[in-house]
């Protein structure tokens, strides 16, 4: 199964793995080496400490690989978009309190709400996706129901 991601959220995966490769790890396999020459393995708190650094480093690294494998890369280009669909930013008025949101709809692994990114997968990725201009579109969240209507929809240009 293939899962959508920007060019800049596969860059970053990318870049993570490379960072994880080339330098974590080998800091890491030192770190090994020097614990275990301390002396008794079994009350060698650094010993053991690296040997989880470790474990973490290749369950990251293995996660990684999947999801870059998984990955589909979307090229997301200017201009505007009739619909909402992944990649956009959709400019949403609160039909409750009148305040303004704007969202760009990203992959899972790349939201971030503090700066404006929402996960397809997130209920209100689910609910605007396929929505126009003007559509009134209702929200389910476990705090309860919100309605937004949607103001704009436009693609930004990827650096």
């Amino acid at each position: 199964m293939k899962f959508p991601i920007t060019k800049k959220g596969y860059e970053s995966l990318q870049a993570e793995l490379t960072r994880l490769r080339r330098e974590e790890r080998p800091k890491n396999i030192q770190a090994i080496t020097e614990a275990r020459e301390h002396g008794d393995l079994k009350e060698n708190a650094e010993y053991k400490a690296a040997k989880e650094h470790q474990q973490f480093l290749n369950t990251r690294m293995a996660e990684l690989e999947y999801k870059l494998g998984s990955a589909q890369v979307v090229e997301i280009t200017g201009g505007e978009s009739e619909t909402v669909v992944f990649g956009v930013t959709v400019d949403l008025l609160n039909m409750e309190t009148e305040e303004g949101k704007r969202y760009t709809l990203v992959g899972e692994d790349e939201a971030d709400l503090k700066n404006g990114s929402i996960s397809v997968q997130s209920p209100i990725g689910r609910a605007l996706i396929g929505h126009r201009v003007g559509d009134i579109v209702e929200v389910h969240r476990p705090a309860g129901m919100i309605e937004y209507e949607v103001q704009s929809i436009y693609f930004e240009e990827q650096h």
